[in-house]
Parts: C-alpha cells; sequence; structure tokens
C-alpha cells in the first residue's frame, strides 16, 4: 500500500523527464543496433590509425553505451523517486577530504 502511496508522491515533472531519458536511451539502442545491421549488410569499413575497423564494431560501441545508459537511469530513477530527494547547493561543492 505505502508502495503506491510512494509513487503518487513524486511530481510529474520527474516523471516525464526520466521517461524522456528512457526514450532517448532507447533511441540510442536503436541507432547503435540498425548501424551494425546495415555495416554488416554493406561491409562498411572505417580507417582507424592506418588499420581497417569494421563499421560493425563502432554499431557494437553505441549499443553497448545505450544499455549502459538504461542501468545509469534506473539507479537514477531510484534515487530521484525517493522522498528524502530534493536540490541541495552542497551536491555541487567539492569535497574538502578528497585527495586528488
Amino acid at each position: 500500500m505505502s508502495e503506491t502511496t510512494k509513487k503518487q508522491s513524486v511530481k510529474t515533472e520527474k516523471r516525464v523527464l526520466i521517461a524522456l531519458l528512457y526514450v532517448v536511451a532507447v533511441v540510442i539502442i536503436l541507432l547503435g543496433a540498425s548501424f551494425c545491421v546495415y555495416s554488416a549488410i554493406n561491409n562498411v569499413q572505417f580507417a582507424v590509425l592506418s588499420s581497417s575497423v569494421p563499421g560493425f564494431v563502432f554499431g557494437l560501441v553505441v549499443l553497448l553505451l545505450g544499455v549502459r545508459y538504461v542501468i545509469s537511469l534506473q539507479r537514477l530513477k531510484a534515487e530521484v523517486y525517493k522522498t528524502s530527494s530534493g536540490f541541495e547547493w552542497s551536491n555541487f561543492e567539492k569535497a574538502k577530504n578528497s585527495k586528488a
């Protein structure tokens, strides 16, 4: 019961923005997958440091970055949907005890 109450307390703006980020992540995944297929069908090659790299590899990298982005969004969603989440300037300050 508290789960539904918790979900209702999240502002609509947060829900819309998180959904928009998910849409962007899915588009990245689809673009990476489609470039993989296109590169495999048309035998696309790129010259990188005087060697030939298949275009499939670049599409695969984009695909994996999209998947990584979705996983990061799941963590972000959990943090944003907490009732204690809010804006604080201290989140943007350097940690004084961290060593560079």
